[in-house]
Order: structure tokens, then C-alpha cells, then sequence
């Protein structure tokens, strides 16, 4: 079966070169839908392949069993709510392509097309995640007895259940792009439904982005409220209080924290790596589109700009599985031949898109295109870079994190400062990578409109491996899980040892992981700037003759008009309202997590003697309930910030809001993931045996260090990255509405007091 996929991964390179720049316009569309194809039935075999394992002992198999209950539970009641805010928004979408047409004269607000793109793409978003966290949770009892066997089998079998969620996504979201272009450009286009041209298409798109982020920022916010409520309060009550282990059996809030592993970890990254991966694909197809009308080309022409983002996408699934072989390990692995393990992948990978995508562009476009590949290069450079130094801030394998691990012999307070130093330090490096990355990707392809295309392939560079990239980072949560079901059912120090070695590592490639999503979303976020530029001057007719906007392109550039000024105020300070209410919602969580164990210790001493058993339930219900009440608000404020401010103040402030969000919120988000990366790796330096080892007055300060990292990495940093694009998508989507609202109510004001 591996051979017939091999075999079928380079014949689907062969179509690449068959047609070069004078030959017709083939649609590459078609090996779009088999790239999807590839990478699923390779996720399919691997998924197979792990449920083969052995799933262990019968306590193994029941604590797993906790787990995925607990995990669906979640989700059961989380699609509920998100399912009853898609409808709605279907329905105001709805109204606005369909029924306002009749009452408003003009260039029609929404496309017809916008509500259906927007449910699907939040479907695909939310399967994307489900079926990663299923597999998880299978894996994670597998993933434990085939540690007890060898370090190596251990390995294999959570990374291979993390390429399981590193090809649904990409997979998914090629299948979503895929079926969407199909049914526009050969089904709606030849009976003249809604679309007359190939340009069109690429905008109606966007919208199944805008549904893919929604559905992320749910995904992401809700897991990431729940897993950190029930880790803070399993490590403060069950760590620093009554000084027993992580994952300790006694502990009643471990189930909870295994489960938020999951959800969180799992669901929430998938969801969220899904719409960072499409929203890259369709902002620069948008833009590729402009460009080559810039240009003037013809049909062929245009649709190979459209078209190369998503070939892009389709030679990342197929080196990405090849990469995937090269991940493996001797059972004394050290952590850094682990990681170097990983690294084999993840660089072989990035080193097989380098060739593949120069003989790609010059087959399509030819010699004098080659300007688009060193775009695409510059983004795929960019994503290493930020990934090696995101692993040297927060690894325990390098100075800034040992450092950090030291400050805990003073306390508490000590580390927290460490560790906020330490996030704000390491956001220079990425900055300077993302900036020096746009400068390149623009001028290697001549500036203008093809300049800003050229920033977009860069992003797409940088996530077209992301098919290994997020199976180095899904496997993380998985050795997670295997080490506490390990530590619960009592198996020999050695496996955990082994697991304790994996999940270490995890937490720096979790941190990487999100070192590409974070830094894709600057690229991404200008690309999509750049579209919402591009259709306000559609809507140019419904502009009032006394707009704020500046005629012609110099509205990107005028820093000087004071409605942009106001819209940059606002996009700065987004970021970090946002990050407080997510952050708040986890303390408001984790305070009621902490007094239920408390509660149960209390009323049940018998616990920790092992004659009473935990209510693992009660604390599973908690984190739930909280999860679900507290991540509505701030994901609403995501969506409706642009739309109120756009209908208010006009669209000029909506551009300003765009371009202050894209620079504070990239920032904030890479000093939290790192700042929370590190304070976890300088618990774990400690609990290796470093100043003390576990139970010694610095293990309970890196622990408070921790708990106070946990919401940074895993709750509001992550989730930032999401924000800003979402912000974007939703701008774009409702930029006629916003015109339309805010000029009528422009008149109103005028003739109320002429």
C-alpha cells in the first residue's frame, strides 16, 4: 500500500510539467482534488495502522475510555452552540444576498453564493478537528503500551497519529477549495448564475475562509478555556497543595486535564491550522487574480495566477508524506536526537517543495516568472527561521529556558518576570524575519499589485508543509495523554520515563507550530488588506462625495487621514481586550476547577489513601459548562468589531482597524506563546532533576510559573493569530454592507441637521 502511494504521489507531479507556459490552460483545479484525495487516504492508512496497536491493559483501555467520553461530551455540546450561531449568521447573510437586492438598486451587496460558502467552510473547519481528536484519543492508549516496548514505537505511533491531523487538514481544506471552484467555474458560470469571469471566483472563496475562522476561533477559544481550567487546577491543588504527581489517579481533575489535551490541543488546533491553511490558499488566489488583470493577460494567464497557490498546496501534501518516513528514533534517544528526529521531516519536506515548486512555476509560467518562486522560497525560509528560534526560546535544551528555570530559586514572582522578559525578547527575531520576508517576496516579483501576490505565495511557502509541521505538532498532546494514562494505570517507571521524554518535546513543537500559524497570519493578514483595499473601490459608488477614503490607491498609504488613525487605535488595542477576556475566562474557569478539588479532598480524605475514588465526572462537567458560557463573548467581538466600526465610522477606520490589529496582535501573540512555552519547559528542566527536582520550593514556583504560562500558550496567544485574519475575512465579506449602512446613515445626519 505504501508503494501504490508513492506511486501515485509522483505521477501526480507528472501534469505539472507537461504544461508549460504555450500550451493551453489546463485547469489545475482537477489535481487539486487529487492531492486532497492522496492526503486522506494516507491519513486513512495511518489511522488504520494505529488502531491495529495494541491498546494495552484493561486499566489503560478504561482511563482512554474517561477520556474520549469526555472529549465527545465536549464537543457534542460545543457544536450545538457554534451550530446555532451559523444559522443565524446564514440567515443575516442570507438576507443581505438575497433579499435586500429587491429593495436596493445598484451592484449587489453579498454574492449569492456567501451563505453556503460560509456554512461549508466552517464544516470542514470543525471536521477537520473532530476527526483529529477521535484518532487522538484512540492513540493515546496505544501510544503508551507501544512505549513500553521502545522509545522508537512510542514515537511512530502518537506521530503518526499527529500526520493523521496534519493530512486531514490539508486534505480537507484542498477537497473544500477544490469543490468550490468545480460547481463555480463549470456548473454556475456556463448557465450565467451569479459569476460571469474566472476573476470572480476568488472572492466568493474568501467566504468559506471567513466560516473556517469562525469556527476556529470557537474551536480554539472554547478547548483552550477548558484544557487550561482543569491544568491549573490539577497542578495547584494537586501539584503545589497536596504535593502528589502530575496525572496522579487521586487527583480528581486529572480526567479533565486529559480531556482538555484533546479538545484544546487537538480539535482547537486543527480547527484553527485548517483556516490559517485555506485563508492563505484563497487570499492569494484573490489576489493573483488582480495581479494578472494588472498585467493584462489573458484567460490562461489568469488562471494560472489563481490556480498556482493551491498547486503549491497540493506538492506540500506530497513531500510532506514523504517527509513523514524520515521521522524515526533509537530507543536511547536524548531529547535533542528526538527533536532532530523531527527536524529529518520537517526538512527533507521543506527541502522537496524548494525543487518542486521551481520546476512547478517555470513549467506554468515560465523564466520570467521565477520572481514568484523566490516569493514562495522567502515565506518557506521564514517559517524555518521562526521555528528554529521559536524551539531555541522555549526548549530546555538551550539557555534562555535553562536560564529562566534558575530564576525559580527565588519564587515565584522571579520566574513570572523571567518569563514575560523572556516572551517579550523573543517576538524581535520573528519580527524581523516576517519583515525582511514581505520586503523579498515583494520586490522579487516587481512590486504593485503582482508585489502584494508575490507576499501572499510567501505565506503560502511558509504553510505548504504543513501537513508535517502539524503532525510534529499534534503528536504532542497524544504523549501528553500517554504519560498520565500511564501514571494512572500504574505501568514501570521506564514508560513513563519514555513518555515524560516525548511529551517534554512536545511542548517545544507545539510552541513551533504555533510559530508558523502566528507568523503565516502577519503574510496572510497584509494579503487579505490588501484584497479589502481592492473592494472598497467597488463599492466606490456608494461612497459619499465627503469620504474620508483618499481616491485611488493612495487610501493604502494615508497614514495622515485621521479616520485611519482612529481605526489603528482601535485594531492596537483589539488584541489585548480580547486576550484579557480569554484570559479572564480561564481564571474565572480555573478558580471553580481549584475549589471543586479542594472541595473533593476535603469532604473525601479517603482519597489520597486510595479508599475513596475521585469524581473525575464533576470536574469533566465544570470545565464544560465554563468552556462553553465563556468563549461567546469574546469570539463575538472578533466577528462584529469590524462590521460595527465600518457601519459607524466608514470604511478608511475599517482599513486602519485591520492594519493595527495585523502589527500589536502578531506581537502579543509571539511573546505569549513563547513566554508560555518556556515557563512550561522550565517546569519540566526542574522535574528532570535540575535545582532541586520535584517537590523542592522552586518545582512549586516554576509550577505558579506554568499555570500563569498556560493561558498565554494556550488559550489567548493561539487564539490571537485567528482574531486577526477572521477580522479580515469578515471585512471583506460585509465591505457593500458597512459602505452601503454607513453612507446612508451619512445622508440621514446631513439632512437631520441642514
Amino acid at each position: 500500500m505504501k508503494k501504490l502511494l508513492f506511486s501515485v504521489s509522483f505521477l501526480a507531479l507528472v501534469p505539472f510539467f507537461a504544461f508549460s507556459e504555450t500550451k493551453g490552460s489546463f485547469d489545475f483545479m482537477f489535481l487539486n482534488a487529487l492531492g486532497s484525495s492522496i492526503a486522506l487516504i494516507f491519513a486513512l492508512i495511518l489511522a488504520v495502522g494505529i488502531l491495529k496497536k495494541s491498546p494495552g491493559t484493561e486499566r489503560m483501555q478504561e482511563i482512554s475510555k474517561y477520556i474520549q467520553e469526555g472529549a465527545m461530551a465536549y464537543l457534542k455540546q460545543q457544536y450545538k452552540i457554534v451550530g446555532l450561531f451559523f444559522i443565524l449568521l446564514f440567515i443575516i447573510l442570507g438576507f443581505i444576498a438575497w433579499i435586500l437586492p429587491l429593495f436596493v438598486k445598484g451592484k449587489p451587496w453579498l454574492s449569492g453564493f456567501v451563505p453556503f460558502a460560509f456554512i461549508t467552510g466552517g464544516f470542514f473547519s470543525g471536521l477537520s478537528g473532530f476527526i483529529g481528536m477521535k484518532v487522538a484519543t484512540k492513540a493515546n492508549c496505544r501510544t503508551a503500551q507501544a512505549a513500553s516496548e521502545s522509545l522508537n514505537s512510542g514515537l511512530r505511533v502518537a506521530f503518526n497519529s499527529g500526520t493523521v491531523m496534519g493530512m486531514v487538514v490539508v486534505g480537507l481544506g484542498l477537497l473544500d477549495i477544490s469543490l468550490w471552484w468545480i460547481l463555480l467555474r463549470y456548473v454556475f458560470m456556463p448557465l450565467g448564475i451569479g459569476i460571469e469571469t474566472i476573476d470572480e471566483i476568488p472572492p466568493i472563496m474568501i467566504t468559506f475562509g471567513m466560516g473556517a475562522s469562525s469556527m476556529a476561533l470557537f474551536a480554539r477559544l472554547g478547548g483552550g478555556i477548558y484544557t487550561k481550567a482543569a491544568d491549573v487546577g490539577a497542578d495547584l491543588v494537586g501539584k503545589v497543595e497536596a504535593g502528589i504527581p502530575e496525572d496522579d489517579p487521586r487527583n480528581p481533575a486529572t480526567i479533565a486535564d486529559n480531556v482538555g489535551d484533546n479538545v484544546g490541543d487537538v480539535a482547537g488546533m486543527g480547527a484553527d491550522l485548517y483556516e490559517s491553511y485555506v485563508g492563505s490558499i484563497i487570499a492569494t488566489m484573490a489576489l493573483g487574480s488582480i495581479a494578472a488583470l494588472s498585467l493584462a493577460g489573458n484567460e490562461g494567464d489568469i488562471l494560472k495566477y489563481i490556480q498556482l497557490p493551491a498547486i503549491i498546496g497540493v506538492v506540500g501534501v506530497i513531500c510532506s508524506i514523504i517527509g513523514a518516513f524520515f521521522v524515526k528514533a533509537k530507543d536511547d534517544a536524548s531529547q535533542k536526537t528526538l527533536l532532530a528526529a523531527l527536524r529529518a521531516g520537517v526538512y527533507s519536506s521543506t527541502v522537496l517543495i524548494a525543487i518542486a515548486s521551481f520546476f512547478i512555476v517555470w513549467g506554468l509560467l515560465g523564466l520570467k516568472a521565477l520572481g514568484l518562486w523566490a516569493a514562495i522560497m522567502a515565506g518557506l525560509i521564514a517559517g524555518n527561521v521562526i521555528g528554529y528560534f521559536t524551539e531555541y526560546f522555549t526548549s530546555d535544551n538551550y539557555r534562555p529556558t535553562q536560564n529562566l528555570a534558575k530564576t525559580s530559586l527565588t519564587g515565584p514572582a522571579t520566574i513570572i518576570i523571567g518569563g514575560l522578559s523572556l516572551g517579550m525578547m523573543s517576538t524581535a527575531i520573528p519580527v524581523i524575519t516576517v519583515v525582511i520576508s514581505m520586503v523579498c517576496s515583494y520586490y522579487f516579483v516587481g512590486g504593485g499589485m503582482m508585489g502584494l501576490y508575490g507576499i501572499g505565495l510567501a505565506a503560502v511557502g511558509m504553510l505548504s508543509t504543513l501537513g508535517i509541521t502539524l503532525a510534529t505538532d499534534a503528536y504532542g498532546p497524544v504523549a501528553d495523554n500517554a504519560g498520565g494514562i500511564a501514571e494512572m494505570a500504574g505501568l514501570p517507571a521506564e514508560v513513563r520515563k519514555r513518555t515524560d521524554a516525548l511529551d517534554s518535546l512536545g511542548n517545544t513543537t507545539a510552541a513551533t507550530g504555533k510559530g508558523f500559524a502566528i507568523g503565516s497570519a502577519a503574510l496572510t493578514a497584509l494579503a487579505l488588506l490588501a484584497e479589502y483595499g481592492n473592494k472598497i473601490f467597488e463599492f466606490k459608488s456608494l461612497l459619499p462625495a465627503n469620504s474620508a477614503l483618499i481616491s485611488g490607491n493612495e487610501i493604502l498609504a494615508n497614514i495622515l487621514n485621521p479616520m485611519i488613525l482612529i481605526g489603528i487605535f482601535f485594531g492596537a488595542v483589539l488584541p489585548f481586550v480580547f486576550s484579557s477576556m480569554s484570559m479572564g475566562a480561564v481564571g474565572r474557569a480555573a478558580q471553580s476547577m481549584v475549589e471543586e478539588v479542594r472541595r473533593q479532598f476535603k469532604e473525601k480524605p479517603g482519597i489520597m489513601d486510595g479508599k475513596d475514588k475521585p469524581d473525575y465526572a464533576r470536574c469533566v462537567q465544570i470545565s464544560t459548562i465554563g468552556a462553553q458560557k465563556e468563549m461567546l463573548v469574546p469570539s463575538l467581538l472578533a466577528i462584529f468589531s469590524p462590521i460595527i466600526i465600518g457601519i459607524v465610522f466608514g470604511p478608511g477606520t475599517v482599513l486602519g482597524l485591520l492594519a493595527g490589529a495585523t502589527c500589536s496582535g502578531f506581537v502579543l501573540a509571539v511573546m505569549m506563546a513563547n513566554a508560555g512555552g518556556a515557563w512550561d519547559n522550565a517546569k519540566k528542566y526542574i522535574e528532570g532533576g535540575q535545582f532541586g527536582g520535584k517537590k523542592s520550593d522552586a518545582h512549586k514556583a516554576a509550577v505558579v510559573g506554568d499555570t500563569v504560562g498556560d493561558p498565554f500558550k494556550d488559550t489567548s496567544g493561539p487564539c490571537i493569530n485567528i482574531l486577526i485574519k477572521l477580522m479580515s475575512m469578515v471585512s471583506i465579506v460585509f465591505v457593500g454592507t458597512c459602505i452601503g449602512l454607513n453612507t446612508a446613515i451619512i445622508k440621514f445626519l446631513e439632512n437631520l441637521f441642514r
